[in-house]
């Protein structure tokens, strides 16, 4: 926050007397000791935004403890992954939802897609910039008996590929030479993008410019050898809640693949290094508060409490039966600095199941819960022990301030006052210097011999 202080500007004093001087002199010796009481509150001011900007850079590192111990509690039940026997034949997704297990999936069909071609037309279409295969302004496209209307901006074969492929009417348009080296011979293909046995027709009101090359088939497969056998449009297939498997276009009747689906618990250990990182970050800036060399926050309770709620991190202990009940045992070692660093040699060598019974979760027990429930008590937006100080400092610049302003305003007033008066002495005595001067050139005058 910044502040709305400023430095004292002591004012300058226009006097014509030979005690103009003197004048500045009380003028500034008045505003300085009017000024003392708001030159304490605008070191205050200071005070208070150092400890606002400290609070806001502990509360950063806290933020990003608290990312890091949320990741860890993401990573202990593992992330999903699935592989497959034969990638040939298939390939596997799993989702954060799938269930660990085996799969077998035996091929019966791949499946392909309808795929039709425009005919010869009188004028062979050597350049599809410019050539096209109808002067139509408008075509009909027709994929299963229901019907779309085409526009190309042009009449060239590009503009109607680009109007076919933006109208997203269930085919995909592509332009194919088929004239070879004996000479160019452009052709529109429009292929089915479902698989199955599609009727697809483009007509330019006049007459079907379409033939077909090649009459598509649904994919069709059985699961874990049932005699069921499953047809699909599309090659990627649900094999399960969260995983989907998609059928290669090279697969044949026959060809089979198993796929697996299991834990894969490597981001634990990547969660684990970023705790550590982010910890000692979070450690290193809250003992810069404190000891001799203590910064904005010196002798705060607040930075007590934050030390309080690192130490009851680091310093969990489990109650299992398994062999991992201290972060120590995890592999995360405390020094004598309060640092923490990560084994990951030591971790490497534990079991899955007794790494998660010491981490629990975050919302059920364990590590986890003792770690996110103090992170939270520092930086719970409407409870944490910083943003409550946080905004207690705010209140308190507000209000000083505001008494800043007040004192800024009676200073004026009293400087406007005071240099007013002393104007005006300064006026009578310029006054009587003056008469002065007169009489004494008068009597000179008047008595040239006398000193």
């Amino acid at each position: 926050m910044s502040s709305s202080t400023s430095s004292i500007t002591l004012p300058t004093f226009s006097g014509s007397s030979t005690f103009s001087s003197s004048f500045q002199t009380v003028l500034d010796d008045a505003v300085e000791n009017a000024s003392l009481p708001m030159v304490q509150m605008q070191d205050e001011v200071t005070t208070l935004t150092g400890q606002e900007s400290a609070l806001t850079t502990l509360e950063s590192d806290f933020v990003s403890l608290q990312g890091a111990i949320a990741s860890i509690n993401s990573a202990v039940a593992g992330t999903p992954t699935a592989t497959s026997s034969d990638t040939s034949v298939a390939t596997a997704n799993a989702s954060s939802g799938a269930s660990s297990g085996t799969y077998t999936i035996d091929v019966e069909n791949a499946g392909s897609h309808t795929s039709v071609e425009s005919e010869a037309g009188s004028t062979t279409v050597t350049d599809p910039s410019s050539g096209g295969i109808s002067s139509a302004t408008s075509y009909t496209l027709t994929v299963n008996g229901t019907a779309t209307t085409i526009k190309p901006s042009g009449t060239s074969l590009d503009d109607l590929e680009t109007a076919i492929n933006s109208a997203d009417a269930g085919v995909t348009a592509t332009i194919v030479n088929m004239g070879g080296s004996s000479g160019a011979d452009y052709r529109l293909v429009l292929t089915s993008d479902t698989l199955g046995a599609d009727t697809i027709q483009l007509n330019d009101g006049t007459s079907d410019l379409m033939s077909t090359l090649s009459t598509g088939a649904e994919a069709e497969y059985t699961v874990n050898g049932s005699s069921t056998v499953i047809k699909s449009t599309s090659a990627t297939v649900t094999l399960a809640p969260d995983l989907t498997v998609t059928i290669q276009s090279g697969a044949t009747s026959g060809d089979s693949a198993t796929i697996t689906v299991a834990n894969d618990y490597s981001d634990l250990s990547s969660a684990l290094s970023t705790f550590v990182t982010d910890y000692n970050t979070a450690v290193t800036d809250v003992q810069a508060q404190t000891g001799q060399n203590a910064g904005a926050l010196s002798g705060s309770s607040t930075v007590y409490q934050l030390q309080g709620f690192l130490d009851n991190i680091a310093e969990y202990t489990g109650s299992g039966s398994g062999s991992v009940n201290s972060l120590t045992d995890l592999g995360v070692i405390l020094d004598s600095t309060g640092q923490l660093s990560f084994d990951s040699t030591t971790y490497s060598a534990l079991s899955t199941s007794d790494v998660q019974a010491f981490l629990g979760t975050a919302t059920t027990g364990g590590f986890l819960q003792t770690a996110t429930n103090n992170v939270t008590s520092a930086t719970d937006s409407s409870t944490g022990v910083i943003e409550t100080n946080v905004n207690t400092l705010e209140t308190q610049v507000t209000n000083e301030n505001a008494l800043i302003s007040n004192q800024q305003s009676m200073i004026s007033n009293m400087e406007t006052n005071l240099e007013t008066r002393l104007s005006a002495a300064d006026a009578a005595i310029d006054s009587l210097q003056s008469e002065k001067t007169y009489f004494a050139d008068l009597f000179q005058a008047e008595y040239p011999s006398s000193s």
